[in-house]
């Protein structure tokens, strides 16, 4: 990663000439996410976009795969104050991920599944749209599962000798059967058997527009609108949808904006009881 940007960075931004009152902590780099905070009662603009913050001044702002090198946030203060930070957002290289031997209907779909496929993802993002205002991502994030790294957030994926769209998530290897745990408190906003990309899916809204989301599971234990816990299992690993072999892809997202999974909870605690 270029600019030298650790992951989980703490830092402290203020304005110059303002008292600091607007404080960041998380990755200030390309897939990060970053939770800020303000003065209690503030408004808040991320790159003039107006954003939901809580009572007591915490809100999200996230860098997608190809962000910008700034991004500007502003707090609107008690009395017409305003505070101004500018986050330099570091950029990071994209390694190439080839993947051979997927059903070639899997990687070019026929004119017969087109529909389907808008469909399905219209129901994806209608989920991303979500603006909850209750702070489910405050429980902290964790790791659904341990396994090997097998794909990473932003590669450049290579599908049967065919270029196609970066990897939104990161992808962890385990047997089928594997339990799958929510890596955040929240609500279940979506649930599907059988999707042609995705396979069995769930996704989890965390507040705020922050969404994850489960693929390829072999089973489900939730249901939409179900509240879940931090560590509770949603259901297993599969191979189901448009995958090799067993393994979950796990994805966060700002509202439509994809997020590094990865910079988001730190290393794996290859360790029984750890994130």
């Amino acid at each position: 990663m270029r600019g030298g940007v650790a992951l989980l960075l703490a830092l402290l931004v203020a304005a110059t000439g303002a008292r600091a009152e607007l404080r960041f902590e998380g990755t200030t780099a390309q897939g990060g996410l970053v939770i800020g905070r303000a003065a209690p009662g503030a408004r808040v603009l991320v790159d003039g976009r107006p954003v939901r913050v809580t009572a007591d001044g915490r809100f999200l702002v996230g860098f997608g795969r190809d962000a910008g090198p700034e991004t500007t946030v502003e707090a609107v203060l008690a009395g017409g104050r305003r505070e101004t930070v500018v986050i330099a957002v570091a950029s990071r290289d994209w390694p190439v991920q080839r993947i051979d031997g997927l059903p070639p209907r899997k990687v070019t779909p026929p004119k017969r599944d087109w529909d389907r496929i808008r469909r399905e993802g219209d129901m994806i993002k209608a989920a991303r749209a979500r603006d909850t205002a209750t702070p489910y991502f405050l429980s902290g994030l964790r790791w659904p599962l341990r396994g090997r790294i097998s794909g990473v957030f932003g590669s450049q994926r290579i599908l049967n000798g065919e270029p196609r769209r970066p990897h939104s998530g990161v992808d962890i290897a385990a047997p089928t059967g594997t339990p799958v745990a929510a890596c955040a408190d929240g609500v279940v906003s979506l649930t599907h058997p059988d999707m042609f990309y995705t396979g069995m899916t769930v996704m989890v809204d965390h507040g705020h527009g922050l969404a994850s989301v489960y693929v390829h599971l072999d089973s489900i234990a939730v249901t939409e609108g179900e509240a879940v816990a931090r560590g509770q299992v949603l259901g297993t690993v599969g191979r189901t949808g448009r995958a090799t072999g067993p393994h979950l892809h796990w994805g966060l997202s700002l509202f439509g904006t994809r997020l590094d999974p990865q910079s988001a909870v730190g290393p794996m605690d290859p360790a029984p009881g750890g994130n």
